[in-house]
């Protein structure tokens, strides 16, 4: 696994228009569901995943808003695992 460079993470940023770079090594997205149970299914879903490719995002739960940031931090950055995630994490979104 290698970091990415600036230029590959801003063409992988360009394909989630959802996410954002903070502090130039993170991704965050927020998700906004109707009720705040839906939000904490979401985060057991994200959760099973994450503990199944080994790599965890951060998680914020503020009632009905569920905040995902995610970096790798044995590469200080970015990674094509990162990106790979937060595909996943928006599907299940959309699911």
């Amino acid at each position: 696994m290698e970091r990415l460079s600036d230029e590959q993470v801003q063409q992988e940023l360009d394909k989630l228009p959802n996410w954002k770079l903070v502090d130039e090594k993170w991704i965050r997205r927020r998700y906004k569901f109707k009720d705040y149970l839906d939000g904490v299914e979401f985060v057991r879903k994200v959760a099973e995943y994450a503990e199944s490719k080994n790599h965890h995002p951060n998680i914020a739960i503020d009632y009905k808003v569920v905040t995902l940031k995610i970096s790798s931090w044995e590469m200080r950055g970015l990674t094509d695992l990162d990106f790979e995630m937060v595909h996943h994490f928006d599907e299940l979104y959309e699911g």
